[in-house]
């Protein structure tokens, strides 16, 4: 294994029959994990407290009989300089395979001294900043029981990985943090979250953008203020693969902007987002419970009606919404207005309790 930059401020790297490369010599401190050893940074002179930390990589491929753990206790700082990342993420993990992370620490991207740098709203070919965690092509792994808080870029990307598991994390940033979402998943496969509390200025978590995702689960996450859970967005880059069963349940989601999405760009290739659940969903002063967007990104010239739309479809005429079907919707708004649907270009179907009344 590569290890780049490692100076954490109480990390603790344990790891059993481990075979891998690193710069320079390892020595191991032995504290009676069974089976393997540990590797404690305080040994190397790091300090207990806060530390501010460039780039880091831990890159495979990495051999081990048990998974590698690392411990995060205390706060991890970044050092809130654009010009110390030269890649998709702060702290990256690259072919590691067999992975947990947690330790009840915090981990700091700082990217309130960063955002400013952001142009994602007005250049359609902006480079995001870096992910506070980034895995790549990272196999049966586990983050859990750590707080991740104002990312510069993602909290959390996972891509090209499979078997990755995330429980108990707190994720907070400010409402207007821009293009910091939680957690961004892109061609994976086998991906849960779960029993989380995700308080940002964006997406929760994402499934999709620029590759197909499959067998993403989403389970009991409380999210607010921040705008939804996505499916998307789609289609953005070219001959993108299809994303199948992004499976959302028993999630509450207060004071966002938007409730549950799936958002495509209109001059996309042709591909399928097929198989999607959304189920037990508890919305609480939600402006915009439940979009379909075939047209995300584009400005139309046409004023606002200034309806209070619950349900919006708005399905491309030439690939129509199929197989969308609704079962017990119930949205209540609050004040006088009334709630309406608005369904473009979509084959709906309805049972139970359907309000506001179906399109």
């Amino acid at each position: 294994m590569l290890i780049k930059t490692v100076i954490f401020p109480i990390l603790i790297f344990c790891s059993s029959l481990i075979s891998c490369d690193t710069f320079g010599s390892v020595h191991s401190d032995k504290r009676g994990l069974v089976g393997g050893e540990i590797f404690n940074v305080l040994t190397y002179g790091a300090k207990p407290g806060s530390a501010q930390e460039r780039e880091t990589i831990f890159q495979g491929p990495c051999k081990s009989q048990f998974p590698i753990t690392i411990q995060v206790q205390g706060t991890l700082q970044a050092v809130p300089d654009i010009s110390a990342y030269s890649g998709d993420g702060w702290i990256s993990f690259i072919e590691v395979h067999g992975l947990i992370l947690t330790g009840g620490g915090t981990i700091d991207g700082r990217g309130n001294g960063l955002w400013q740098y952001n142009d994602c709203k007005t250049d359609p070919n902006c480079i995001l900043l870096p992910a506070s965690i980034n895995m790549m092509n990272v196999s049966n792994a586990k983050v859990k029981s750590i707080t991740l808080m104002d990312s510069m870029g993602f909290h959390m990307h996972v891509m090209n990985s499979y078997m990755i598991r995330t429980y108990s994390l707190m994720i907070i940033a400010p409402k207007d943090s821009p293009n910091a979402d939680g957690i961004h998943i892109s061609k994976s496969n086998t991906v849960k979250v779960s029993r989380s509390v995700i308080k940002i200025g964006d997406d929760y978590v994402s499934v999709g953008h620029m590759h197909g995702s499959t067998n993403v689960t989403i389970n009991k996450i409380t999210c607010g203020p921040g705008h939804g859970i996505s499916v998307g967005s789609l289609g953005k880059e070219p001959k993108e693969p299809d994303v199948k069963g992004p499976i959302v349940k028993n999630c509450t989601l207060k004071g966002t902007t938007n409730g549950i999405r799936i958002k495509t760009y209109p001059t996309s290739d042709p591909s399928r987002a097929a198989g999607i659940l959304f189920q037990d969903i508890i919305m609480d002063k939600v402006l915009n419970p439940i979009i379909i967007d075939q047209n995300y990104g584009t400005k139309s010239s046409i004023p606002s009606l200034v309806k209070i739309i619950a349900v919006n479809l708005m399905c491309s005429s030439l690939v129509p919404c199929q197989n969308v079907h609704f079962h017990n919707i119930d949205l209540q708004f609050v004040g006088n207005a009334k709630p309406t649907a608005i369904c473009d270009n979509a084959k709906v179907g309805y049972s139970g309790v359907q309000f506001p009344p179906p399109c």
